[in-house]
């Protein structure tokens, strides 16, 4: 189960003599800071509304706003009954909240998954071509070596050689983007509070696809190589929103 850290709720409970009006606004932020506002006759609850907000939600950046219109009948207030239940209210807002979180969660980690599924076939299309990649550097390489012949240099044929190697090596990059994808979904499936590590991964993604990119010695792989990018930008504006 994923939750998205945006969210709105609202609970209310009318009583004799009075109602209670519950608001809660969430969005997204590293870690979970919870912002009661609450009227003067009920401030004692701020402890406690901090509490239950912390063991309801991990992460977001949380307003719970208690509207109380005053009494409306002449009858002395009650202020452990009122406490009791704005409490109990409280109770059903973060429940209405946390459904909201998860529906929208849903959504986020579909198109997540749309996301991957794209990054999926940009590896593909790079590795269907790195053999067609590696004959056009092959005959570069015998263009080259033809040229250091005509002009002997062992240093310069030396060097040539390095660098051709190294740009025609790119399994390991794409070995690491399978795994790298592989994890996001087996953490999507897993569910929970999972954003910091879905953070974590699109910066492991990102890295591969810059060297992908630096790698590059024709336009396929460069413009693969820049639809990774593009692919795992759009998941990391996503993850911000998860919990």
């Amino acid at each position: 189960m994923i939750c998205s850290m945006t969210a709105f709720a609202r609970a209310d409970r009318h009583l004799e003599g009075y109602s209670l009006v519950w608001e809660i606004k969430a969005v997204n932020h590293r870690y979970l800071e919870v912002s009661p506002r609450l009227p003067d006759a009920l401030r004692a609850l701020e402890n406690g509304v901090r509490e239950k907000c912390r063991k309801a939600l991990a992460r977001g950046k949380v307003e719970v706003t208690l509207r109380y219109p005053g009494v409306l009948s002449t009858r002395q207030l009650d202020v452990e009954l009122l406490q009791s239940e704005s409490l109990s209210l409280l109770d059903e807002a973060l429940e209405a909240l946390i459904d909201t979180r998860r529906r929208e969660g849903e959504q986020l980690g579909q198109l997540i998954v749309d996301r991957l599924d794209g990054i999926g076939t940009q590896i593909d299309i790079v590795k269907a071509a790195i053999p067609r990649i590696k004959d056009a550097q092959r005959e570069r390489l015998r263009t080259r070596i033809q040229d250091v012949i005509e002009s002997p240099d062992p240093d310069r044929l030396e060097q040539e050689l390095v660098m051709l190697a190294q740009k025609m090596d790119v399994d390991e990059e794409l070995d690491r983007l399978v795994t790298h994808v592989s994890e996001v979904r087996r953490i999507l499936k897993k569910g929970g509070h999972i954003g910091r590590r879905l953070d974590f991964l699109m910066q492991e993604l990102n890295r591969e696809a810059n060297t992908l990119a630096s790698k590059s010695v024709d336009s396929e792989t460069t413009a693969a190589a820049v639809e990774l990018k593009v692919l795992i930008e759009q998941m990391r504006e996503q993850i911000q929103n998860i919990e």
